[in-house]
């Protein structure tokens, strides 16, 4: 397997349809992910095995920056190209992805950790193989909110 590395993301444009979220990739392409997402509270940890993809948009949900949380497939020029970001985690790494936003490896799961109060916009995890896709969109804790 070659040498995958971290990749820098771009803004891209978002957008909430019915069923669920569109994002714009910078070469022109759309990709739809199922939705829509459900709300959890603060934190998700993806299914084993599942491609994890983490959108932080801004206030308005107009615009946002994509990673790709672990994927070593995609080749970095086809991520530089589209504006998607990647980020490779070994063992038990953890990693800041956005301020506010968090994810780190449990096992072979994927956990995204989001803190509402610093993040300036929605955090949305798309976490999806060929079996199934799962959306979340991770908010501010009912209690913490009031």
């Amino acid at each position: 397997m070659s040498q995958r590395s971290n990749v820098a993301p771009s803004t891209i444009g978002v957008d909430f349809v019915e069923g669920g979220v569109v994002v714009e990739y910078l070469d022109g392409r759309d990709v739809f992910y199922h939705g829509p997402p459900k709300p959890v509270e603060e934190a998700i940890t993806s299914p084993p095995g599942k491609e994890v993809h983490v959108l932080v948009t801004d206030p308005d949900g107009v615009e946002g920056v994509m990673t790709y949380v672990n994927d070593r497939n995609t080749h970095a020029e086809i991520l530089e190209s589209t504006g998607v970001g990647r980020v490779i985690l070994e063992g038990n790494d953890e990693e800041v992805l956005f301020p506010g936003v968090t994810v780190s490896t449990e096992g072979y799961s994927i956990r995204v950790e989001a803190d509402p109060e610093v993040v300036d916009g929605r955090v949305f995890v798309f976490a999806e193989d060929e079996m199934s896709e799962h959306a979340y969109e991770l908010v501010a804790n009912e209690e913490d909110a009031e």
